[in-house]
């Protein structure tokens, strides 16, 4: 691994560390401080520090350092995490975030008043905590657990790959200056070759120093974490070094241990003899306080993880594990299935080829290559699959900080946060699902007292599920408010001049008139939502993932938005239909049966309802509806397709049979054909369209809806209606 390999690891680790610590706060508020949250707490900004230090981030590393000083009285139970603090960790949180998001950007940081300002709120924090602030120290103990200001000898005995694993000795220095204060280093270069043996990705230098801070000994073995695995790390009390160099917990050889001994001495380490001297009337205190270093030492750098009786198989043991994963860039991926799309296309010209020669051998050949594409193609979809809980993740945050700026009491369910999509798509998921989401709690849940006036429970629920069905994923974002006023949504349509006073529109179409740009029925502008911008962005962002959006909306019940998506956007399964000359494609995800179109209805074209199994199911005539000659005394095939709870038939006039459709995206100037998906090639070299099924059927639920509409009112009229074109 290389530098830029390494800070790259870094950055990723740290984002998710952040991420961690995020949730964690928010689950510690409403778990009153719960202890191992506050540990995993701690150990989350620590970490953070202590790789921040191995790249010499030192702006990070002071700041992260001074965080880690809050975190750590409040584990001790110095402080308790109240809102105040919580508010402040999370605003801390969002400064690490925003100073290595500058760093991956090449841009500048957060300004420097900001961090000030964070940074003396922790300080007034720390120095109203009790005990004694971290600028004055209590007088030192002789224990090696235990944070005292004390003198430490360590000997970095770095193996000779640290350089090729990119790792930086010097960086190590760096990170441990920030602890304490390192006084003396003594540079070693045992192994150090001359001349053409001299190889300058190995790490010939070793360090034997003296430093003085206060921490303990597993702090300053964290710090030197990455390097423990090709290296020989001992770190000791200044009083108890003879004795634990004596035990050789870490089994140097005989000369390493002789050169240790000897650069030690050097640095001030006293013999047992001088030990005793030194403090003549308490012997057994330090040859104690001997013990007490050693035997933390040998935990922390000689033991083996628990439950294995052999460090070195513990160590293969998780390699092993570590070995399962790779991460691989989002471009590559990319590329690989752009590929896996154009092998599909010429599998499809194979198998023509195939078909059109007749030889038996030679389709069997064909079929097996079709075979082993498809199972590419699936294999390598699935590797852009990630869970939806990436992006759902995100808002418990936005749900704490909207409702404490608003004043309400909300909170957020989520389920279904294992759903997997297409990781190309939840990039794309993270704005609207924001817009909702806020809008949920602005518009949609009532205040406190309004609820509890409605017989309502006083804390509102914003719900985010996410499940399959029928080869599509389904988001709901509900909740538990006033729902959608029908008839002020009418009157600020009827006002901006949408539709008409006479206009008769269902309810699902009234619903829909507040994804039109710019149009909201607040009664004043927040710093949430009223200016009308917003929601029709999130239906346009949902129309490009070539998905819809529905709503659902009761009065003082709640609503619900239902989003439905393809699980991908790249390739998918489809069904070739023939419309006159024109060869279509149906996702196949939508289709469930095809059926010969009874002789009685071809020629009436009027007709367009049919009794399947004594369900009245709608026709759509797709020549007529695309405008296109229909083929003449064609055989007319009635493909039925759903999406939801709703069916439809669409009428064709030849079945081609299933293919793997490779998704090619319109041009611009197409954008506004809503019913055309996409378009893609076939085997022998033709242009396909790919029809949008959800767009087929709301089409039709439309129509239906307005014809009944228009045939209850002549009705009430008394007026006799014909069924229309």
């Amino acid at each position: 691994m290389n530098l830029d390999q390494a800070i790259q690891a870094f950055f990723d680790e740290a984002f998710e560390l952040l991420q961690q610590m995020e949730d964690i706060l928010l689950d510690a508020e409403s778990t009153q401080s719960d202890p191992e949250l506050l540990n995993a707490l701690f150990r989350t900004i620590h970490t953070i520090k202590g790789s921040a230090g191995l790249f010499a981030l030192d702006g990070i590393v002071g700041f992260t350092h001074q965080v880690e000083n809050a975190l750590d009285r409040l584990r001790s139970g110095e402080l308790t995490l109240n809102e105040n603090l919580t508010s402040l960790l999370l605003r801390c949180h969002d400064h690490v975030k925003a100073m290595l998001q500058a760093l991956v950007n090449q841009s500048d940081g957060p300004d420097e008043a900001s961090q000030a300002a964070l940074l003396a709120e922790l300080a007034a924090l720390t120095a109203t905590a009790g005990g004694t602030p971290a600028s004055e120290p209590e007088p030192a103990t002789a224990t090696a657990d235990t944070a005292a200001t004390m003198d430490w000898l360590l000997y970095l005995g770095f193996g000779p790959d640290v350089l090729r694993h990119g790792l930086d000795p010097a960086s190590f220095l760096s990170y441990l200056a920030t602890l304490g204060e390192v006084s003396h280093v003594i540079p070693l270069l045992p192994g150090l070759q001359a001349g053409t043996a001299y190889d300058p990705e190995q790490n010939y230098l070793q360090l034997a120093l003296r430093f003085r801070g206060e921490t303990t000994l597993a702090t300053l073995h964290d710090v030197f974490e990455f390097a423990r695995e090709d290296s020989h790390i001992l770190i000791a009390p200044l009083a108890g070094a003879a004795a634990t160099l004596a035990r050789n917990e870490a089994g140097l050889g005989d000369t390493e241990l002789a050169q240790v001994h000897a650069h030690w001495l050097t640095l001030g380490m006293q013999t047992p003899d001088e030990a005793v001297a030194a403090s003549p009337d308490e012997p057994e205190q330090a040859a104690d306080s001997g013990a007490q270093s050693a035997a933390p030492l040998a935990a922390s750098v000689a033991a083996p993880p628990a439950g294995s009786s052999n460090p070195k198989k513990a160590k293969t043991a998780e390699k092993a594990g570590e070995g399962r994963f790779i991460r691989v860039e989002a471009e590559k991926l990319d590329a690989l299935i752009n590929l896996i799309g154009e092998l599909v296309i010429a599998g499809a010209a194979g198998n023509l080829l195939a078909r059109q020669h007749g030889a038996m051998a030679l389709q069997e050949w064909s079929q097996g290559i079709s075979t082993l594409i498809e199972q590419i193609r699936t294999g390598t979809l699935s590797m852009r699959m990630v869970q939806i809980g990436e992006i759902f993740n995100r808002f418990p945050r936005v749900v704490r900080d909207v409702t404490k700026e608003l004043g309400k009491d909300v909170q957020l369910d989520i389920v279904g946060a294992d759903t997997e999509l297409d990781k190309s798509m939840i990039d794309k998921l993270g704005d609207p699902l924001m817009h909702l989401i806020r809008n949920a709690i602005d518009h949609g849940i009532e205040t406190v007292a309004v609820r509890t006036e409605r017989g309502k429970p006083a804390r509102g629920t914003v719900r985010l599920n996410a499940y399959h069905e029928s080869g599509s994923i389904l988001i709901e974002v509900s909740d538990d408010g006033g729902g959608l006023h029908r008839d002020r949504i009418l009157a600020k349509a009827i006002d901006r001049g949408l539709i008409t006073a006479d206009a008769a529109l269902t309810e699902q179409e009234i619903f829909a008139l507040i994804f039109e740009p710019g149009f909201s029925t607040a009664a004043q502008v927040t710093s949430i939502s009223g200016r009308g911008v917003g929601m029709d962005v999130v239906r346009r962002s949902i129309e490009q993932l070539r998905g819809t959006i529905q709503i659902d909306s009761t009065p003082d019940v709640g609503t619900v938005f239902r989003i439905r998506l393809p699980l991908t956007l790249a390739i998918i399964d489809g069904f070739l239909v023939e419309i006159g000359k024109a060869t279509y494609v149906i996702p196949l995800e939508a289709v469930i049966e095809c059926i010969e179109l009874p002789e009685a209805l071809r020629d009436a074209s009027h007709a367009d309802h049919l009794n399947l199994r004594g369900e009245l199911l709608p026709l759509l005539r797709l020549a007529s509806f695309l405008e296109v000659p229909a083929a003449e005394n064609a055989r007319q095939n009635v493909v039925v397709v759903r999406t939801g709870d709703r069916k439809v038939g669409l009428v064709v006039d030849g079945l081609l049979g299933e293919f793997q459709t490779v998704i090619k995206p319109l041009g611009s100037m197409f954008s506004h054909i809503k019913v055309i998906g996409g378009s893609t090639i076939l085997g022998n070299g033709q242009i396909a369209l790919i029809l949008d099924v959800n767009e087929l059927v709301q089409h039709v639920t439309l129509r239906d809806s307005a014809r009944f509409s228009l045939t209850h009112d002549f009705a009430m009229l008394g007026i006799s209606s014909q069924p229309t074109k």
